[in-house]
């Protein structure tokens, strides 16, 4: 009887299997468009199937339309520019722009004033003295420096009201993209399927869910977007976010001057050139990196001393990197994998050392004719020996793997070779904010393995492919011999456009 029971037992659990189905292995779906929040965005969602990422792409992204109705300083009819128009009266606001207008004064607060919502003033003083090349008159700084410490606007928290006290102009810079993209990341992780997401908005991100993330720090000494990270950090639910003065700023009488001023002194912020900041709250990572540009090292340590939550890494302008003790929990160290120098024949003259190649170029804005976003095409660069034989692949972007025969060229003579190895590098880059659809790529005169090649005469490709859009190659040959050319290539329809700068390695 008892072998009976075992038989029946058995059945049973064999019959219930059969009915369990196998977990679906996740897979990583990948989403880039431009010219959102004035920048480029990257969505990535880790789901077993398509359809769950592209209701958690299309959650996410009405709900950065949504805020960007709200708090954009560049929409006319959104609810913040109403407002700034209004005067100085008391005016009954959303949620999300009473929060945001709170987050402005806890932070001026927490950083001694080192960030400030009126801040544009000065920076408006900067860019007038730019454009005429010379520098701001003391006065004039003098007198935006006193119209940014005026208090500008009373909160009420009980009738969510908020009364202007002056007409200096505001601005939501700052930390808005972080707080915008927070509320994208929600939504987006709510979505059925849905195991993990990562919200990028121009080298700000937002990560959830049960999938952590490898984030690269930009260098910002060799910011292409080819160039090797300056550091590598390993985050779950959290928000990481980086400012900078090597992507935006003045240029007066040829000396570089930062975007980012203190406006408690009206001058740019010149001692630190980086700061990334992983916090759990978006917006306080993106308040922090922006105001530790303007912070002393001492300031910043007094702020943070306290604060075992909060991790940075601060670049000064002669190189030096500052780390929290909390940096160590995320940073991920890896061992430079050894390369076989080629051993060059003695006639062979090598690329000069002294020199890069910088291939600059802007993606277009192609406007979408039933008024959805339009995502960035597919793009390749790479360089091509006399011989036509591929020397280097300085990018390759693409959301899925079968739209690679897509790029005709370029899978015609690397596609191989390609798939052999990584398909492609699914780490995010932290780094200061870009301009929509601009980007650089460096190429330092090796090859794919590292190696120098031989100083001559190279073919340059960039190839676009637009999924349900146009198809563009650009192939450009220059000698490398260590003289110095630019070269500006003709726009097509996907590159607003792309230039060719061989040039020395500037010092940094």
């Amino acid at each position: 009887m008892k072998f009976k029971y075992l038989v029946v037992a058995f059945l049973v659990v064999i019959t219930a299997s059969a009915f369990i189905s196998p977990k679906k292995a996740l897979r990583t779906f990948v989403s880039n468009y431009e010219n959102v929040l004035g920048t480029s965005l990257e969505l990535k969602f880790k789901a077993t199937n398509q359809a769950d990422a592209d209701l958690a792409e299309e959650s996410a992204l009405k709900e950065i339309d949504r805020l960007d109705d709200i708090l954009s300083a560049y929409k006319s009819s959104s609810e913040f520019s109403k407002w700034m128009k209004n005067g100085k009266q008391t005016t009954k606001i959303s949620s999300e722009l009473f929060e945001v207008l709170q987050q402005f004064e806890d932070y001026k607060n927490l950083t001694h004033g080192a960030l400030d919502a009126s801040a544009a003033v000065i920076g408006n003083v900067w860019k007038k003295a730019s454009t005429e090349n010379r520098l701001p008159s003391a006065s004039d700084l003098q007198n935006a420096v006193n119209l940014v410490k005026q208090k500008h606007y009373i909160l009420n928290d009980q009738d969510k009201t908020v009364t202007r006290l002056d007409e200096v102009p505001l601005a939501l810079n700052s930390f808005a993209k972080s707080y915008i993209i927070n509320k994208a990341a929600d939504k987006a992780i709510h979505t059925s399927g849905i195991e993990s997401v990562v919200v990028n908005i121009g080298g700000d991100m937002v990560i959830k869910g049960n999938q952590s993330e490898n984030i690269e720090i930009a260098n910002p000494k060799a910011d292409a977007e080819n160039s090797a990270a300056l550091n590598t950090v390993k985050v779950s639910n959290m928000a990481i976010a980086t400012s900078g003065n090597y992507r935006r700023g003045f240029s007066v009488n040829g000396k570089w001057y930062s975007h980012i001023v203190d406006p408690r002194t009206g001058n740019p912020a010149s001692e630190i050139v980086s700061a990334t900041v992983i916090a759990a709250d978006a917006s306080e990572a993106g308040a922090l990196a922006t105001s530790f540009n303007v912070l002393s090292v001492t300031e910043i340590e007094a702020i943070t001393a306290n604060r075992n939550d909060l991790a940075y890494l601060l670049v000064t302008k002669d190189g030096k990197e500052i780390k929290n003790k909390a940096w160590a929990k995320y940073e991920l160290t890896f061992e430079k994998p050894a390369i076989t120098l080629t051993k060059a024949n003695k006639a062979d003259k090598l690329w000069n050392t002294k020199y890069e190649l910088i291939v600059n170029l802007e993606i277009a804005n192609i406007e979408s004719t039933d008024g959805k976003r339009v995502r960035r095409p597919f793009v390749a660069v790479w360089v091509e020996d006399a011989a036509k034989t591929p020397v280097r692949n300085l990018a390759i972007w693409y959301n899925k793997p079968r739209w690679l025969p897509d790029l005709k060229s370029w899978n015609r003579v690397n596609g191989d070779e390609f798939r052999k190895g990584a398909e492609g590098k699914l780490s995010s880059t932290s780094s200061a904010t870009r301009g929509p659809g601009k980007y650089s790529l460096a190429w330092d005169g090796k090859d794919d393995n590292g190696n120098l090649v031989k100083a001559g005469t190279y073919t340059v490709y960039i190839e676009v492919a637009r999924e349900h859009g146009t198809y563009q190659v650009i192939a450009k040959e220059m000698k490398f011999t260590g003289s110095a050319q630019k070269v500006e290539l003709s726009p097509n329809t996907e590159l607003a456009s792309a230039s060719l700068d061989y040039r020395k390695i500037a010092k940094k």
